[in-house]
């Protein structure tokens, strides 16, 4: 037997507020040479900041 959806207005938030989310991939060298990667998840609009502060 299958599981049952369900499409209620708290799955219904739960998925738009996911849609304004934003996965920043920050890269850093090494002394050594080899880069590092960080991943952060940010909302949509305060990616262009993160993305600044990261060249700093």
């Amino acid at each position: 037997m299958a599981k049952k959806q369900s499409f209620g207005d708290k799955v219904l938030r739960q998925k738009a507020e996911a849609k304004k989310m934003a996965k920043v991939i920050v890269s850093t060298k090494k002394e050594n040479g080899q880069y590092s990667f960080q991943q952060k998840m940010v909302e949509a609009g305060d990616v262009q900041a993160v993305i600044k502060e990261s060249k700093q």
